[in-house]
């Protein structure tokens, strides 16, 4: 059985996978949806339809974590969670997505900068 702590955090990696895919898929992929032919507008048409399942994942998230409703997490560890989740989703899609993406050394140690981050969200 999931902890509501649990849920929050997997309906936030599903609300940034699809929100990632709305602000930057059509950069990879939308010659290939045909979506160019509509020029911007229908790029932004497409991008606000994955948006909508972004708030779909995450309304129910942040309801669901948040301690006023039931949850774990006060606001400000949610918003960091989120923020650590996005970084993390937003990685995964460039390298294994936009094959031209390759993680560097100061990635790294963003990465570092932004679990210390976590890390002191997290201390009472």
């Amino acid at each position: 059985m999931f902890t509501r702590g649990l849920a929050a955090i997997l309906l936030l990696v599903l609300s940034n996978t699809f929100m990632t895919f709305a602000w930057y898929g059509h950069l990879r992929y939308s010659g290939q949806l045909g979506i160019e032919r509509f020029g911007l507008a229908g790029i932004i048409v497409t991008s606000w339809l994955l948006a909508l399942f972004e708030y779909l994942f995450m309304i129910p998230a942040n309801r669901i974590g948040f301690v006023g409703t039931g949850g774990p997490f006060t606001l400000f560890q949610l918003k960091i969670i989120q923020e650590a989740i996005n970084l993390v989703v937003f990685t995964i899609i460039a390298v294994a997505v936009f094959k031209s993406q390759h993680l560097a050394w100061n990635h790294a140690v963003g990465f570092l900068l932004l679990l210390a981050a976590v890390y002191f969200f997290f201390r009472s």
